[in-house]
């Protein structure tokens, strides 16, 4: 993706509504994804060294990002992803990560999903020098799909419906220890509902205690929404069409009251209409795009410091909103699972064994995965 820099620093000034004027051209496995002879803004590819396909993909800052994926792989970068590091741990190589979640150079949690005892969770404190597994499911009925935290201390892991209800993980301690949280306050799943481990991103929290659990595979495309870190959730129906188990809301982002909701049918070559919805309210109701991606997509951010720009990404292409999800410009072709950005922070981003990273532009510490050992950052 290409942005000219007059347009980035309009984005980032907050002006909505403006139609990015992007000429994609594929270029090489290293290197920017779409060429441009005014500026260097796009997403820059970086040599991993691997061919795993990463759908867990943790942003710590514009030099610092985790990436998990295929074949027990876990690779980190910090220095801008000149150099990646494989810290996968020992003898994982038939775990499947689609998860990971980070809080910086150092400390990190990974999702390992799959049926029964495929399902696990791992945390490292030394960079991924060591793993420790912290969490193995041994209930036959469970299959979990994501994670998300609130801070360094508390977060959640979702698995697909058990008994009728989705059953929520719980951590107070930084993923070391997990618990199984009641399911009284949960909403009865729908015949067929299940959460897409696509992209690491079917939980999505903002602030302190609100998380939103997004569904599909039922007759409608579901968004959960709790306001007490997961104990009781109140059921909205999006506009994202389901009713079928290749079809639904893939991927959820919030900021503060507004959210974005992307997914579609996975399938390839199948239409995914209306492929992005959007909430003003907390998520109590959802309205489509009025000019959606025009294909599937599974992974979704806000830009940091850009109040209303978002980008979503799929395996046929990145999209970019500056009017909250409203409507949408497909900007590059390549192929991606999953997005992640840093939150924007007024100090410098956090780098190498937690210490401050210089950041001159916000937007890169943005970053994007997927298959064939594909990471690029957004850089300028």
């Amino acid at each position: 993706m290409t942005l000219p820099s007059n347009v980035w620093h309009i984005v980032a000034a907050g002006l909505c509504g403006l139609l990015l004027a992007a000429s994609p051209a594929q270029a090489g496995a290293t290197g920017t994804t779409a060429a441009s002879a005014t500026t260097g803004t796009g997403w820059q590819l970086t040599d991993t060294g691997s061919t795993a396909r990463f759908r867990g993909l943790a942003a710590v800052g514009p030099r610092t990002a985790w990436a998990a994926g295929s074949q027990g792989t876990v690779l980190r970068t910090t220095n801008g992803g000149r150099r990646w590091r494989n810290v996968s741990p020992p003898g994982a190589a038939a775990l499947e990560f689609r998860d990971i979640e980070a809080f910086d150079a150092r400390r990190a949690v990974v999702l390992a999903i799959g049926e029964g005892e495929a399902s696990r969770i791992l945390r490292t404190d030394d960079g991924g020098a060591s793993w420790t597994e912290t969490f193995r499911n041994t209930d036959a009925r469970a299959f979990y799909d994501c994670m998300a935290f609130f801070d360094r201390r508390h977060g959640l892991a979702l698995s697909d419906p058990v008994d009728g209800r989705y059953r929520l993980l719980s951590t107070a301690d930084g993923g070391r220890s997990w618990s199984v949280l009641p399911s009284a306050g949960m909403p009865e799943a729908q015949p067929g509902d299940a959460a897409f481990a696509a992209s690491g991103q079917c939980l999505a929290v903002s602030g302190p205690r609100d998380v939103w659990l997004a569904t599909g595979g039922g007759p409608t495309a579901r968004i959960l929404h709790s306001a007490d870190r997961g104990r009781t959730f109140e059921p909205a129906e999006s506009t994202v069409p389901a009713g079928d188990p290749a079809r639904g809301v893939f991927a959820v982002a919030f900021r503060g009251r507004h959210g974005i909701a992307v997914g579609g049918d996975y399938r390839p070559g199948q239409p995914s209409p209306q492929a992005a919805a959007t909430s003003r309210d907390s998520g109590r109701g959802w309205n489509a795009s009025r000019r959606p991606p025009t294909a599937y997509r599974s992974g979704v951010a806000w830009l940091p410091g850009v109040r209303t720009a978002a980008i979503a990404v799929g395996p046929t292409g990145s999209d970019l909103t500056t009017d909250a999800g409203r409507t949408w410009r497909t900007v590059d072709p390549g192929s991606f699972d999953t997005v992640d950005c840093a939150p924007a922070r007024s100090a410098a981003h956090r780098g190498r064994d937690g210490a401050a990273d210089s950041a001159p532009m916000a937007h890169r510490g943005c970053w994007a995965a997927g298959e064939k050992g594909r990471i690029a950052r957004l850089a300028r």
